[in-house]
């Protein structure tokens, strides 16, 4: 068997759950969808009512907002009471792994209020916003005034303080970095009820490293200032398609993004945005963007594209059209292109309403699309919800730069995942170790996209199910996931934490820096008031026991034998 022939697999006998999963379009349709909507457009006149509020206003509902957090936890009896986390409830998060700490006894402190834009600086070129203000909110505030946050995550429902104690990432990210490298300050609740502004060189410096990736388990995010960048009206993209073996497409999409020669910095040989969609084992289209004015994008013979309508066809579809017709250059106005992936969820949209990229579909009900991702957790239920976990694939591999056709190769004959999204970010060498960091001595080697201050990495996106399933094939979803965290172990790779992960204390803690982590959870008092990320991430129901250990358990860390000698 070659290197990319995939293993032969016996088929599968379906079950009740297959049938359910194949007709649950009947109630995403009927249910889900216009509830949705309604959802989306009561948010939206909070988004309006909020903005209406002066600076003065909205900063005092914050500072009440704060005060009865700190009031909330001070309540908490250490003795009684389990360990803290937010009231938001487990279908409401847009990640995919289960929220199953909070079946277990905790302590709830509601963060629900804490969804409001607090001010836009455009002198000190900073956002200040709440952890739940969305992209969409964001972006529909600043683009007006040809300013954005400088990582714009693509789908409108993901939030700052997911984005920030999770992972986020945009087709900018090869300049600026990770969402978290674009926030100049935090303001958090400690576990004391201490209210602190980290920064990166003021007394809590060691806080604003130890914040990102943490998951809340640090401190509550009740605030982030954010760096803005000016921009344009709309986004010249061009549309390259590539033919070829999976590592000639890894390598056209490293070309597309980072100079041979070097020159990594120079904007004119790196565009403002990148990413490339594998859409077969030989088949890719590289795209590439710049900002662009509005006096540029309307002279003559210059296509305009307002993907932002609900009859238009999904990007990812629109995309592919470049495989037929040969490479082309459209422009896209700003916001639509930054939310691009929204109405179709990637291309997920396609599994959970197989007609919906439909003309006739899209011309009369898109407007209403898509479905909260929310709402589509809420009513699958336990069954449906394992069903998932077995046998479909929602996985983001951060792998540096010159491994990413290898990982395509390994993805291919494990995973069998199409379309794939490419999407590179940088990877920065900071003052501590967080828990994601690049290769040790990564600027010695000057590889490809690199700099001596920053290690490139890319974000191989597997959303979708798998070849075998497709297929009818037997496959372990569970397994498979496995050998995926195996090979990011092996490569220096991680993994998004919004995903499953199948890994041990043990391993996650190979995978994940815990050094500068822990010492903050120590310093800070978040041993014993918040769980572990590890204990957060961890997949399966945890248990009344459990959380009893977990509050002990610091004392005794499995990440420490790490540093045991073998």
């Amino acid at each position: 068997m070659s290197d990319l022939e995939v293993p032969l697999r016996p088929k599968r006998k379906k079950v009740w759950v297959d049938y359910f999963v194949k007709f649950r379009w009947i109630l995403v349709i009927f249910v889900v969808l216009p509830i949705s909507f309604c959802l989306y457009f009561f948010t939206y006149l909070g988004d309006v009512r909020s903005a209406w509020k002066s600076y003065k206003k909205r900063q005092k509902e914050h500072d009440e907002n704060v005060e009865k957090v700190v009031k909330r936890l001070k309540q908490r009896n250490p003795a009684k009471d389990g360990l803290v986390c937010t009231a938001r409830k487990p279908w409401i998060a847009v990640g995919m792994r289960n929220v199953d700490y909070k079946r277990a006894r905790h302590f709830e402190v509601d963060l629900s209020a804490f969804r409001n834009i607090l001010d836009i600086d455009q002198e000190k070129m900073i956002a200040k916003v709440e952890p739940l203000v969305n992209m969409g909110q964001i972006s529909r505030a600043t683009v007006p005034l040809n300013l954005s946050l400088a990582v714009v995550a693509e789908l409108d429902d993901l939030t700052v303080g997911g984005l920030i104690n999770g992972y986020g990432i945009e087709g900018s990210s090869h300049l600026y970095g990770l969402f978290s490298d674009t926030v100049v300050a935090y303001e958090v609740v400690l576990a004391d009820g201490q209210v602190v502004r980290a920064t990166k060189d003021n007394e809590y410096s060691d806080l604003f490293y130890a914040i990102p990736w943490s998951q809340g388990t640090i401190g509550l995010l009740v605030a982030a200032e954010i760096k803005l960048i000016p921009i344009k009206e709309y986004m010249k993209v061009t549309y390259k398609p590539f033919r070829g073996t999976l590592r000639e497409i890894g390598q056209a999409y490293m070309d597309s993004l980072a100079p041979r020669d070097g020159d990594q910095d120079n904007p004119e040989k790196v565009p403002d945005f990148v990413e490339t969609m594998i859409y077969t084992p030989s088949e890719a289209v590289v795209m590439t963007g710049r900002y662009a004015s509005k006096v540029e994008a309307k002279r003559k013979g210059n296509v305009i594209n307002q993907i932002g309508w609900w009859f238009k066809p999904w990007f990812y579809q629109h995309a592919s059209t470049a495989l037929k017709k040969g490479e082309f250059v459209e422009y896209i106005p700003t916001r639509d292109y930054y939310h691009r992936h929204t109405r179709s969820l990637y291309w997920e949209g396609k599994l959970i309403l197989p007609f919906a990229d439909q003309w006739w579909f899209r011309f009369l009900f898109g407007w209403m699309m898509p479905p909260k991702v929310s709402l589509l957790k809420a009513t699958q239920g336990e069954a449906i919800r394992n069903y998932y976990h077995e046998m479909h694939v929602i996985q983001d591999m951060l792998v540096p730069l010159y491994k990413v056709p290898d990982a395509l190769e390994w993805a291919h004959r494990e995973l069998e995942v199409y379309p794939v999204w490419l999407c590179p970010h940088r990877l920065f060498k900071l003052p501590v170790k967080t828990m994601i960091y690049p290769e040790p001595g990564f600027e010695l080697h000057r590889r490809q996209g690199d700099t001596h201050y920053a290690q490139m990495y890319t974000d191989v996106g597997l959303y979708y199910a798998p070849g075998p399933i497709l297929r009818g094939e037997v496959f372990d979803g569970a397994e498979a996931v496995r050998r995926m965290e195996k090979w990011l172990l092996e490569n220096h790779g991680f993994q998004a934490l919004y995903a499953v992960s199948e890994l041990n204390e043990k391993d996650f803690w190979r995978m994940f820096d815990a050094e500068h982590y822990e010492q903050c959870r120590k310093k800070y008092g978040a041993v014993g008031t918040f769980m572990t990320v590890y204990y957060k991430s961890k997949k399966g129901r945890k248990t009344e026991k459990e959380v009893k250990e977990a509050e002990q358990a610091h004392l005794e860390t499995t990440y420490a034998e790490l540093e045991q000698p073998n």
